[in-house]
């Protein structure tokens, strides 16, 4: 029970700590509104990138790819994706948060924490293996988490009254729907999208020179070593910026004009989507003989439908005209809720014999 315990601490506090150090920064007046907003920028447009770009470089084998945890796992995000939806809509009126919310519901935050808490969680010499796994269901669902981010945080705000003239006569009629040009230009130019197309680019290319040649004829790795190490160095600055970032923007005096959309957004997150992911995850490997799923699998289902709602989403909420400050808000209390429920979840598969001890 102790080390059931500790594993969950371990892998959970870290994060925790690195928004409070933010947090306090902020307050002492050690960081400025300024190195937050450009910090912010940073993040997004840089680092995590170069993390997501690395992340799908280092795959080292497809072969042994477990297409039916692919195919369950892009299959729950697009579920959870539209009882979300269902959910946002009923929650609030406000459309500026009605997007916000919907993210919320959705995006863990796989892309940041995802590694590193699937590798905590792994078994002894299972660690390689499962990031072998996390990895890959990275290079599926991170596009796909960016993707629906664009379209949550679109479609509600594209969405403009009418404008009248200064005699009260409406000059230019409401628009209902979302412009659906401007969200597909906003998913081409997403840098996280980006990052992941890159790697996969690079990827194929160095399995298609296996194929042809009998192995890879030009690498980043081994070829521009110093390309490949500063892409790497970008990396590991990624999560404890992003989290010391969102620490100095939080404010306790917020939370009381959108107490209702923090509570249902952080339920949703910390509660919800993992009982609907990891649940049916357990049910369908159990139940069927179709997915078979074990103790390699499950660290990555608990980091990608277990985690918090991801750091980037209060950044791409304040780029594409949404409430930023709700976004950063859910962002700061499911990552303090999920303490308590990712113990809860990793205490449970470990006593079923799903995880490792």
């Amino acid at each position: 029970m102790f080390n059931i315990f500790m594993t969950a601490v371990n892998a959970i506090l870290p994060i925790v700590l690195l928004i409070l150090l933010g947090y306090i920064l902020k307050r002492i007046g050690f960081l400025s509104k300024e190195f937050l907003k450009i910090g912010n920028k940073l993040v997004f447009n840089v680092c995590l990138p170069c993390m997501l770009f690395i992340n799908i470089y280092d795959i080292s084998d497809l072969s042994d790819v477990n297409w039916g945890l692919v195919v369950f796992c892009v299959a729950m995000v697009f579920i959870i994706f539209a009882i979300g939806f269902a959910v946002s809509v009923a929650t609030t009126k406000d459309n500026r948060r009605r997007g916000v919310l919907l993210q919320c519901c959705y995006r863990s935050n796989f892309a940041i924490i995802g590694i590193s808490l699937a590798a905590a969680l792994a078994g002894e010499g299972q660690e390689a293996a499962v990031n072998g796994v996390v990895a890959i269901i990275q290079a599926f669902t991170i596009p796909i988490f960016n993707i629906l981010a664009v379209i949550s945080l679109s479609v509600f705000v594209g969405r403009e009254q009418p404008q009248t003239g200064e005699n009260g006569m409406v000059v230019a009629p409401a628009r209902k729907y979302a412009d659906i040009k401007k969200i597909l230009l906003n998913i081409v130019k997403n840098p996280l999208i980006t990052g992941i197309v890159a790697g996969l680019v690079f990827v194929g290319l160095r399995y298609a020179e296996t194929a042809v040649w009998g192995s890879a004829v030009f690498t980043v790795k081994e070829d521009l070593p110093f390309v490949y190490t500063t892409l790497t160095n970008l990396k590991q600055i990624a999560t404890p910026l992003a989290l010391i970032v969102l620490g100095g923007q939080f404010e306790f005096s917020a939370v009381k004009g959108m107490s209702k959309e923090i509570a249902v957004g952080t339920v949703f997150r910390c509660v919800v989507a993992p009982l609907l992911g990891v649940g049916c995850a357990v049910l369908l490997s159990e139940f069927t003989p179709l997915f078979s799923f074990g103790s390699t699998e499950y660290p990555a289902l608990i980091a990608l439908f277990g985690t918090p709602v991801a750091v980037s989403s209060a950044i791409m909420a304040g780029e594409m005209g949404n409430d930023e400050q709700l976004a950063g808000q859910l962002v700061v209390w499911t990552s303090l809720s999920s303490i308590v429920t990712l113990f809860a979840a990793v205490m449970i598969l470990m006593s079923c014999g799903l995880l490792a001890v």
